[in-house]
């Protein structure tokens, strides 16, 4: 089936050209409002707050340049240890980016001594400790690679309950696990779909943004 629809649109790049993007049974220009509606639906948003576009780490910049906004008293990120290189270094140079340094600017969420998985109970009472420095906690859904799936909605309560900002890498997550984020109340988050949606080579990420930011400055 994969096959069909894509030599369908060899043939038509082929044939029509740069046309392609107005033409045929899927417009290009159209490619990604197609799925908006399904892909809200797998991440638990309603359409208006979702986006397919870009790649992931392009979606987490951009969604980190909107809403990480530190102060000279909030101005840290809480990740949890060993996230996926390509989080640490985004995270490390919206730091930069802003005039840090990663050594001052992030907490680190880690396992205890003879432990593989993040306690709950450890990941919120760092955000009880240091909530009033915290601008933005930036937690993966699904760590990669101990498969541990964090508690969203705990980690996104107790982050507003001081405060922050708090968004997610869902790579590892979307379409693997449910998700609510509109109900559970996520400010922001992205994926990437060629894990476990199945995406070929060169497919879109997606992005989300809670439909609360949509008529604030934060988000301009």
């Amino acid at each position: 089936m994969a096959r069909h629809y894509l030599n369908n649109e060899l043939d038509k790049w082929s044939n029509v050209g740069v046309y392609g993007h107005f033409m045929g049974e899927l417009p290009w220009t159209e490619c990604d409002s197609r799925i908006q509606g399904d892909m809200a639906r797998i991440v638990g948003a309603k359409t208006s707050e979702v986006a397919v576009m870009n790649a992931l780490t392009v979606n987490l910049h951009l969604l980190m340049i909107s809403f990480y906004k530190p102060t000279e008293t909030r101005k840290k990120i809480l990740v949890e240890s060993k996230a996926f290189p390509s989080d640490q270094y985004m995270i490390e140079s919206q730091i930069k980016l802003h005039g840090g340094n990663p050594e001052d600017c992030i907490i680190y969420a880690s396992p205890r001594e003879g432990e593989d998985n993040i306690r709950l109970e450890d990941i919120l009472a760092l955000i009880e400790k240091h909530g009033s420095e915290i601008a933005t906690i930036m937690f993966c859904g699904v760590q990669y690679y101990t498969g541990q799936l964090f508690d969203i909605q705990a980690i996104t309560k107790a982050g507003h309950s001081k405060g922050c900002i708090v968004g997610f890498d869902l790579a590892h997550a979307a379409g693997n696990v449910e998700l609510n984020l509109h109900d559970w109340d996520v400010d922001f988050a992205a994926w990437c779909n060629y894990k476990y949606m199945n995406g070929g080579a060169g497919c879109l990420g997606g992005a989300f943004m809670h439909e609360k930011h949509s008529q604030t400055d934060k988000t301009k």
